[in-house]
């Protein structure tokens, strides 16, 4: 028996937020041969779940880059922030003049004013540089207004972080000056933890929660041992899960940094990836796709 932990974006899911049926139907083939697949993502508990009922699929859930780890309609480990801590990082990012999400318990809470923010941001930075790549940028915003579960609030500062129980402020922004100088302001801070799933992406939250730390977690809670661990994803907020995975499986897309770290290198996410690393490097071309 394995148990997989399998990212989304970028690795798992179409270019549309949706699971191919060829990704899919490994997945239920995998499962049926007795493996546990899990589902480690990024994204919010809201949006995963939405996800997986949409392909019919049903894993235990890693979220939030290791936050959260739900199964069997049951957090198994919930790491937030402290509500002070929050008031401070959102006034670090509101000087630094960047989009941000929070994801919390009842969702992902968005400023009405975050579309705009965005937009106007990629309006400066058209207007400044020729080459601003404003169509993939364009792109990427719609993406993320598309995400299950968002909540629209008039300001982050009115609402109670206590019990909303944050546990990722996700910063989204295509000026790379502004997300570098954030990024160093906020390094070497003790009670956060920094990653990020793409370059125009800062990821902000518990400094126990990490991809890595949750796969083990879920693995002893399921008596797998770790050397019957596998990991499939695609950017540096994998790592971590490929550092104590004993098998490590990147998408021909990945960050060559996350290539280097892996095991094996599968196919683009575009090109069923997934599917394609689960019959080849898993299970050694076994599995009838």
């Amino acid at each position: 028996m394995k148990l997989i932990a399998i990212d989304l974006d970028g690795t798992l899911l179409a270019e549309d937020g949706s699971i191919s049926e060829e990704n899919r139907k490994s997945i239920r083939d995998v499962q049926q041969g007795g493996d546990i697949v899990v589902i480690s993502s990024g994204r919010s508990l809201h949006d995963t779940k939405q996800i997986l009922h949409n392909a019919a699929l049903e894993c235990p859930i890693i979220t939030g880059n290791g936050a959260i780890i739900f199964h069997n309609d049951e957090f198994l480990q919930y790491l937030y922030l402290d509500s002070e801590l929050i008031e401070e990082l959102i006034e670090i990012v509101e000087e630094n003049e960047l989009y941000f999400e929070m994801y919390t318990n009842q969702g992902v809470y968005v400023e009405k004013t975050g579309r705009d923010i965005l937009e106007l941001e990629v309006q400066r930075l058209q207007e400044g540089n020729a080459d601003f790549a404003a169509a993939v940028a364009n792109k990427m915003i719609d993406i993320q207004f598309k995400q299950n579960g968002l909540t629209y609030v008039m300001d982050y500062h009115d609402v109670d972080y206590a019990a909303l129980e944050v546990y990722k402020i996700f910063v989204l922004s295509f000026d790379q000056e502004r997300l570098s100088t954030l990024s160093d302001r906020l390094m070497g801070q003790k009670n956060i933890l920094l990653t990020t799933s793409g370059v125009q992406k800062l990821e902000i939250g518990n400094p126990d929660a990490s991809k890595g730390n949750a796969l083990v977690f879920i693995a002893n809670h399921l008596h797998v041992p770790l050397e019957d661990t596998v990991a499939i994803g695609d950017n540096l907020n994998d790592l971590s899960m490929f550092e104590v995975a004993g098998m490590s499986i990147a998408m021909g897309n990945a960050e060559e940094m996350v290539k280097k770290q892996a095991t094996h290198v599968t196919k683009n996410y575009d090109e069923n990836g997934v599917a394609y690393g689960l019959r080849k490097f898993v299970h050694g071309e076994s599995l009838s796709l």
